[in-house]
């Protein structure tokens, strides 16, 4: 059974130690995940297995399925728990349509990306928005000046459609701009951070991670299992991929993120201390995370319910420090894909 953990240190939310991503419900077919989408009576038994093992936080977005994963996991929730038994999440600022506004985080998208979350989840207010990406990190979008997006953000907490804000993947000087911009109007800041983090992408261990420590946002990791890297999904070589995800179209997106000479070095290691262990590969890769200081409750994504009770008991691991120490020597500094839009 999962613990609960208080969600940074600003806010007395808790939330379970695991967070159940849900990118993978929806409308097989919709969207570009659509190749390895579960539909709802396939989602169903996961968010049972989740519930019996103590999970209680959900977090999705509006692109996921262009809105059909939204369909799904309201429904699903609205079936299995009362709304004060579980803290969901949803997400704002990708591009929903090829109109003009349709994406951005203009209070114009904000508010009206909002009502619509809320009316296909079939919910009156959401736990927790997370803005996908900063005002100016969404290719092909308008650079919305920070301050629109922080008042119109500041304007749904008030308006009881969110009840707290957090951010997703930007660099650590475009978070602190944006704290510090709510901070100074007297709005509403985000209580936490879903950011790029495992074994072979620790980038964010330079600046985002310690900022987040230092000012009590809460660390919530997206990809603990790089995509399926770290569990084995692709056997040491992009070629050889075993899942309906990892040999798909979604293959292009995991190269696209992962460009280190020592991916499946690093990899074969995770392998290695599980062996010692006695464990799974995606096992130790989670364990690993709750070594980095600052992380809370990991999102992890699953398509069978043995996956997450794997991932369950990875949160009771405790890594030796030779081991950690082991996983973590292979690291080489990669470009930080903030730079290049890709993260």
């Amino acid at each position: 059974m999962l613990d609960s953990v208080r969600l940074g240190e600003n806010t007395g939310l808790r939330v379970s130690k695991l967070c159940l991503g849900t990118m993978n419900f929806g409308e097989p077919g919709r969207g570009h995940q659509g190749d390895w989408t579960l539909g709802t009576d396939k989602a169903r038994p996961i968010f049972k297995a989740a519930i019996e093992q103590g999970v209680n936080y959900f977090d999705c977005a509006d692109i996921y399925g262009i809105g059909a994963s939204e369909l799904v996991v309201g429904q699903v929730l609205k079936e299995l728990l009362s709304r004060d038994e579980y803290v969901l999440t949803t997400k704002v600022s990708m591009p929903m349509g090829r109109a003009a506004n349709q994406g951005g985080l203009s209070r114009k998208h904000i508010l009206e990306g909002v009502d619509r979350s809320l009316k296909r989840l079939g919910h009156d207010y959401i736990d927790q928005l997370i803005i996908h990406r900063h005002p100016h990190g969404i290719p092909g979008q308008a650079q919305t000046p920070i301050e629109e997006t922080m008042e119109a953000l500041n304007d749904v907490v008030k308006a009881g459609k969110a009840l707290y804000l957090g951010a997703s993947s930007m660099f650590a000087w475009q978070f602190a701009e944006l704290q510090m911009t709510a901070e100074r109007n007297g709005w509403t800041k985000f209580i936490s951070m879903q950011n790029h983090l495992n074994l072979i992408y620790r980038e964010e261990e330079r600046e985002m991670i310690p900022y987040c420590v230092n000012s009590g946002v809460a660390v919530t990791p997206w990809s603990p299992l790089a995509r399926g890297i770290l569990a084995g999904a692709y056997q040491g070589s992009f070629d050889k991929g075993l899942t309906a995800r990892s040999s798909g179209q979604d293959r292009k997106r995991t190269e696209s993120l992962y460009r280190g000479d020592n991916i499946f070095k690093i990899a074969d290691r995770v392998v290695e201390v599980a062996e010692k262990y006695g464990k799974k590969p995606a096992q130790i890769a989670v364990a690993w995370l709750f070594t980095v200081e600052g992380v809370t409750s990991p999102v992890v994504g699953v398509s069978k319910e043995a996956q997450l009770s794997d991932l369950v008991e990875a949160t009771k691991i405790e890594l030796a420090a030779e081991d950690k120490a082991y996983l973590e020597a292979l690291y080489q500094p990669v470009q930080n894909l903030l730079s290049v839009g890709a993260s």
